[in-house]
C-alpha cells in the first residue's frame, strides 16, 4: 500500500503538513503564526513544522482570503469551521490486540446511530449497551456515518470532513474505547460511509480543488470526480484510515448507485483491491458492503476473502418493500413497485436475492438490477426497518406503530433464520416504538431550504397534518428519536426481546455452521397466503421454511415438510395464520 497522500504526518522532529490546492495560489499554514507552504507538483503544498506534536491546532490560509481546516482533519475539537487538530493514531493503547475479527457467515448486524442510541449521545455511553446486544445475539454494530458534519445533530449523511470523526459524540480515543470494548466482547462494528457527496456546510474544497466535483449532480449536491487521481486518492485513503487507524471491522458503502463516474465502477474495484491487500497484510477479516439503488449482483461475491475488487453484500431494500407492502399495504413513492404481489416478491428475494434483477421498475421508469440467484444468500443483507425506511417518513414511524405485532413477530421469524445476512435498526429487537425522523443543526438560508424541500417531499403529511409534522432542524425532533430504553421493561417488549435472542440462539446453532457453501433453492408463493422455500446448505442439509402469512388459518399443502423442526411447531391440515415454520435435515 502506498503512503498517505492526504493529512499531516508527524516525523521525529515534528510533523509534516499538506493539502491539495490546485486552484489557490499561495497557502499558509496557520500553526501558531502563518508560516507560507512550497507549491509542488500537481497542485501540492507542504511545509515542516519542527516541534509539532499531537494536540496541535492548525488551519490553511488560502491566498490571503479565507481559513479553512484539512480537508483530510482527524479531529475537529471546535466543528467544521474551526482549526484541525493533530491526532497519533499510534498512541492508542488497544487491549483487543489479538482481535481479527469474525468471518462474515457469522453476521448478525444492528444499525445504530450513536446521537440517538443513548440519551448521553456518545461514543462511551454506547459501551453500557455492549452487553445487552451481545445477550441478544447480535455479532455486529454498525454506526451511522461520522464524518465530521455541521452543527451538533445529524443523521450523519451531511459529512464534510471525511477524515474526522464528529466531535459531537466524543474524541476520537472515545470512538477507539468503544470499538476496542466492542472486540472485547466478541462484537464486529463496521462504520457508514459516503462516497456519492459532500454535504451542504462546511465544505470548501470547491474553493481550492474544484476539481473534486464535474458539473454533474446528485440528489444531495455536486457529483465528485473520481476520474481525478488525487479525488479517488482521498476515497480510498479515507477507507483505509477508517480500517486501519480505528480498527473498524468493515464498511457499508452509502448509495453508490449516485457515484457519478463516466466509464462504470472502476472507482469501487479499486476501493476494494486496497482494503483486500489491507487485511491479507493484517490477516483481519474485512467486510465491504454496499447500498446500491441499482442492484449491481455482478460486484458482489460473498465468498472472496480478502475483498479483490468485488463486495461481500448489499443491503437488499427489495425485501424491506415487499415485507412492508404485505404487511401495511404501503402503496406510495418505491412501494408502489411492490403491490401487485408483495408474497411473490418476498419468495422471489427468498430464492434469488432481488426482486428487481433486469425488470422494468414503475417507479424508476428504467430497467433495474442484474439477475442474482448464483450468488450465495450471504450476498444480501435483509432487513425490516433502517434509518432510512423509518426515517425517510414525515413523522418517523416505526413498523411496530403500523402493523400488526404478531405479523411483525412472523416476519421477524423469517428475516433471522433465514441464509440471509439479516439486520435489525437500534431497539427492533424488543420492539421499540421511538420513532426516527430526519433531523439536523443547519441554521440560515440552509435550515430555510431544509424546511421548503421536506414541505414539498411530503405535500400529503402537511395537508393532512400540518404542523404535527416534525420540524427536522428543531432539538425536539432529535430529542424525540433518542431510544428509550425503559420500553425494555413492558412485558410486551420483554416478551419480544425473549423471541428474538431465542430465533438468534437458534440461527447460531444451526444456520451460522452451515452458511458456508449453502445456495439458492425455490420458494413458491400461493395466493392464500402459504409460503414455502428451501435452501442447500454448505454440509449438504436442507433448510425447509413453511409459513402462513394471512390473518386465516389455511390448508396444509405443502407436501413433504421433512427434517428436524428447529422453529414453529409440528403441523396438522392446517396452518396457523401468520405461523412461521423452519426444518432443516
Amino acid at each position: 500500500m502506498n503512503e498517505r497522500q492526504f493529512g499531516p504526518k508527524l516525523t521525529k522532529d515534528g510533523a509534516r503538513f499538506r493539502l491539495w490546492a490546485p486552484a489557490a495560489k499561495r497557502v499558509d499554514l496557520l500553526l501558531q503564526q502563518p508560516r507560507a507552504m512550497q507549491r509542488g507538483d500537481d497542485g501540492w503544498f507542504a511545509t515542516e513544522i519542527a516541534g509539532a506534536k499531537a494536540g496541535a491546532r492548525y488551519q490553511f490560509r488560502i491566498d490571503d482570503e479565507i481559513d479553512v481546516p484539512d480537508p483530510a482533519s482527524a479531529f475537529q475539537p471546535e466543528d467544521v469551521f474551526g482549526p484541525s487538530e493533530v491526532i497519533d493514531h499510534t498512541a492508542y493503547p488497544w487491549r483487543a490486540r489479538e482481535w481479527h475479527g469474525r468471518p462474515w457467515q457469522e453476521a448478525v448486524i444492528i444499525e445504530t446511530h450513536v446521537g440517538t442510541f443513548t440519551p448521553d449521545s456518545s461514543y462511551r455511553a454506547m459501551i453500557g449497551r455492549l452487553d445487552h446486544l451481545v445477550q441478544t445475539g447480535i455479532t455486529a454494530l454498525e454506526l451511522l456515518p461520522l464524518a465530521d458534519f455541521a452543527g451538533s445533530r445529524n443523521w450523519g449523511y451531511d459529512g464534510v470532513l471525511w477524515y474526522a470523526p464528529d466531535s459531537a459524540y466524543g474524541r476520537p480515543e472515545d470512538l477507539k474505547t468503544l470499538i476496542d470494548e466492542a472486540h472485547l466482547r466478541g462484537l464486529m462494528v463496521f462504520l457508514d460511509v459516503v462516497y456519492n457527496h459532500f454535504g451542504p456546510e462546511g465544505n470548501y474544497l470547491g474553493r481550492y480543488a474544484p476539481g473534486f466535483f464535474t458539473e454533474a449532480h446528485t440528489p444531495w449536491g455536486s457529483a465528485i470526480d473520481y476520474r481525478v487521481p488525487q479525488v479517488r486518492a482521498f476515497a480510498i485513503e479515507n477507507a483505509l484510515h477508517w480500517l486501519r487507524d480505528y480498527r473498524f471491522d468493515g464498511l457499508r458503502l452509502d448509495a453508490v448507485n449516485s457515484i457519478v463516474e463516466p466509464g462504470g465502477l472502476s472507482l469501487l474495484h479499486d476501493l476494494s483491491m486496497a482494503v483486500g491487500q489491507l487485511a491479507a497484510a493484517t490477516g483481519r477479516h474485512i467486510h465491504l458492503v454496499l447500498e446500491n439503488g441499482d442492484n449491481r449482483a455482478s460486484i458482489l461475491d460473498a465468498v472472496q476473502d480478502p475483498p479483490r475488487g468485488k463486495y461481500r453484500a448489499q443491503w437488499n431494500d427489495d425485501y424491506h418493500h415487499a415485507w412492508r407492502v404485505l404487511m401495511t399495504g404501503e402503496k406510495q413513492g418505491y412501494y408502489g413497485d411492490y403491490q401487485r404481489s408483495p408474497l411473490d416478491d418476498i419468495a422471489r428475494s427468498l430464492c434469488q436475492g432481488f426482486v428487481y434483477q433486469g425488470e422494468m421498475s414503475e417507479f424508476r421508469g428504467v430497467k433495474r438490477g442484474e439477475p442474482s440467484g448464483k450468488l450465495a444468500p450471504a450476498a444480501f443483507i435483509n432487513f425490516l426497518q433502517n434509518h432510512d425506511q423509518v426515517g425517510n417518513r414525515p413523522f418517523g414511524d416505526r413498523l411496530e406503530t403500523v402493523a400488526d405485532s404478531t405479523a411483525i413477530e412472523a416476519a421477524l421469524a423469517v428475516l433471522l433464520l433465514a441464509p440471509a445476512i439479516p439486520m435489525l435498526f437500534m431497539g427492533e429487537e424488543w420492539g421499540a416504538k421511538t420513532p426516527f425522523p430526519f433531523f439536523c443543526d443547519f441554521k440560515g438560508d440552509l435550515a430555510d431550504a431544509v424546511r421548503k424541500g421536506r414541505r414539498s417531499e411530503y405535500a400529503w403529511a402537511y395537508a393532512e397534518y400540518g404542523d404535527e409534522v416534525p420540524d427536522a432542524l428543531a432539538p425536539a425532533t432529535f430529542q424525540s428519536a433518542v431510544l428509550d430504553w425503559n420500553e425494555r421493561a413492558a412485558p410486551a417488549a420483554q416478551r419480544r426481546q425473549s423471541t428474538v435472542q431465542q430465533m438468534l440462539a437458534i440461527r447460531r446453532r444451526e444456520i451460522v455452521p452451515r452458511l458456508a457453501g449453502s445456495a439458492f433453492g425455490e420458494a413458491t408463493a400461493a395466493s392464500n397466503g402459504l409460503l414455502t422455500a428451501s435452501w442447500r446448505m454448505g454440509d449438504g442439509a436442507t433448510l425447509r421454511l413453511l409459513a402462513n402469512l394471512s390473518d386465516q388459518d389455511i390448508a396444509n399443502t405443502s407436501g413433504e415438510f421433512k427434517g428436524t423442526l428447529i422453529w414453529g411447531s409440528e403441523l396438522g391440515e392446517r396452518v396457523p395464520p401468520w405461523s412461521v415454520h423452519w426444518r432443516i435435515g
